[in-house]
């Protein structure tokens, strides 16, 4: 009977042991991500914002966006210009047309000449 005891304890004893490292290892894990996981996270979105298709993306947008600027009435130009203006502060220049990029830097142009 003492036997079958120790068999019986000596199994328990393993499972609460197993139990026990695998609570460990998940709470480590679980530490360990929130450390590194916004690391990673700002990994992959530069990794994206370096693709073919993103880059294309935008300046297709910004074409777009510039022939409504050049549609629209002077008031509409305003918020358009605004808005094409924080769209191309995140792209590099040497990804857009050369018409696209005068385009840009003219409407920065004016956004500094109003403000004086």
């Amino acid at each position: 009977m003492s036997d079958e005891k120790a068999v019986v304890l000596t199994i328990v004893g393993v499972l609460v042991l197993i139990l026990g490292l695998t609570w460990i290892i998940q709470g480590n894990d679980f530490f360990l991500y929130k450390v590194f996981a916004p690391r990673y996270e700002q990994v992959r979105r530069q990794t994206f914002e370096q693709t073919k298709s993103y880059r294309q993306g935008m300046v297709q947008e910004l074409q777009n966006m510039q022939f409504a600027y050049l549609k629209a009435d002077k008031d509409h130009q305003e918020a358009l210009a605004d808005l094409i203006l924080h769209r191309a502060a995140d792209v590099p220049e040497e990804t857009l047309t050369p018409e696209l990029n005068a385009f840009i830097h003219k409407l920065r142009q004016q956004k500094v000449e109003a403000g004086r």
